[in-house]
């Protein structure tokens, strides 16, 4: 017997037009698509025309800081890097991060939200080792049947600048942390060559794969994609790499961004753009002329860093079109598949998507259309993860 029929649905899948049609979900996975399906089920749901998305990935953001949910802390951090890697470090144990709680915070939000997949970058360093690791997992272990998430090893003070932390991320990937992370490899570490021959060499002995916080603007910042393509091509590392941020991505001439990723398609290198305050944002548009994969993110939610941030992925699909002035309705939908698909791939989700075979991890929004989805950013009217309803009108179940 079905598990689930959701009756009067829309599903979109990028580039194909909206139908109404019924989903039938057994055994965690779609079973059958189609108008008017004469099954029996566990479960019906009426969706009333409403739109079904494949579940929001958010494949950046940073778990272990957040204080979500908690007290509110006026910001210290500043503007600069430094000012902030150094107030992030300086407070956390005063601030108890991180913390499992605010971390299962958070992911309760996103889950209620529509977000089913999340990698979060992870802070390794002396003084706080793997203890990061322990508390999101633990995190994840709460909402295990609401939402997966990925760590990335992530060098937040530095790779080479600070004694100890290649040891330290050799043992999170040894621990089972699948993404190793890297730090602006010129504008912070002041080495490139070394950071990413470093890099590298950790994630091709671990099998990882590799995610790197690229800041660097301008000549600089395109410089170091290049070394970065260079190295995935070289070592057959296609699809296991991804630069994020990019910021120098969204301010080059418009013949350059178009060389760059024409050369991250046939490399098979990946950016995550998060639209964070007055940053540039990795043109979506030149991405998908290009063939080029591009996933999206929250970055810092509620932490040392900014007290700005609520989870909700679609929003932030609606922050990135906004910012990158996406207006026509395929426009935003590219947008919408990066924080989709695009974060699927990039992760590497085997069976994603609503087509039948592929895993039920879903939701339903009340919109005409996904374009107006995204600019209302609508209450999610049903969830579901794994076959399993987790949340209604944007209240996770109990």
């Amino acid at each position: 017997m079905t598990d689930l029929l959701l009756r009067n649905g829309r599903p979109w899948t990028p580039g194909l037009p909206l139908r109404s049609a019924d989903i039938a979900v057994a055994g965690g996975r779609i079973a059958a698509v189609g108008p008017g399906l004469d099954l029996e089920a566990a479960e019906v749901i009426d969706l009333d025309g409403a739109i079904v998305l494949p579940g929001l990935v958010d494949a950046h953001c940073h778990l272990d800081k957040t204080m979500f949910g908690g007290p509110w802390t006026p910001n210290t951090g500043g503007r600069t890097l430094e000012g902030r890697i150094a107030n992030g470090e300086g407070r956390r144990a005063e601030l108890g991060v991180p913390s499992a709680d605010y971390a299962a915070n958070l992911l309760r939000a996103m889950a209620a939200a529509g977000t089913s997949f999340v990698r979060s970058h992870i802070d390794i360093d002396p003084e706080v080792g793997l203890g990061g690791v322990a508390a999101v997992r633990e995190a994840a272990a709460r909402l295990s049947g609401a939402v997966d998430v990925e760590l990335v090893a992530f060098p937040q003070g530095g790779l080479l600048t600070r004694p100890g932390v290649p040891a330290l991320l050799e043992a999170a990937l040894a621990d089972g942390v699948g993404t190793v992370g890297g730090l602006d490899p010129a504008g912070f570490d002041r080495d490139p060559t070394g950071q990413l021959d470093l890099l590298f060499d950790l994630a091709e002995r671990h099998g990882a794969s590799i995610d790197v916080h690229l800041h660097d603007r301008g000549l600089l910042g395109a410089w170091e994609y290049e070394l970065i393509i260079e190295r995935t091509k070289a070592l057959g590392m296609a699809g296991r790499v991804a630069i994020s941020h990019a910021y120098a991505m969204g301010g080059l001439e418009p013949d350059h961004r178009r060389r760059i990723a024409e050369a991250l398609a046939e490399a098979g290198v990946a950016m995550i753009t998060c639209a964070v305050g007055g940053a540039p944002v990795v043109p979506v548009q030149v991405m998908a002329d290009a063939g080029a994969l591009l996933a999206l993110g929250n970055d810092g939610i509620r932490d040392l860093w900014t007290p700005y941030g609520d989870g909700d992925m679609l929003r932030r699909v609606n922050q990135v079109s906004f910012r990158d002035r996406l207006m026509s309705d395929p426009e935003i939908e590219l947008a919408l598949a990066a924080g989709t698909h695009g974060g699927a791939a990039v992760l590497g989700l085997d069976g994603y998507g609503l087509a039948v075979g592929c895993n039920a991890d879903l939701f339903a929004v009340t919109a005409s259309a996904p374009a107006e989805a995204v600019v209302s950013v609508p209450t999610r009217k049903l969830v579901v993860k794994r076959g399993a309803v987790v949340a209604r009108d944007g209240v996770l179940a109990a």
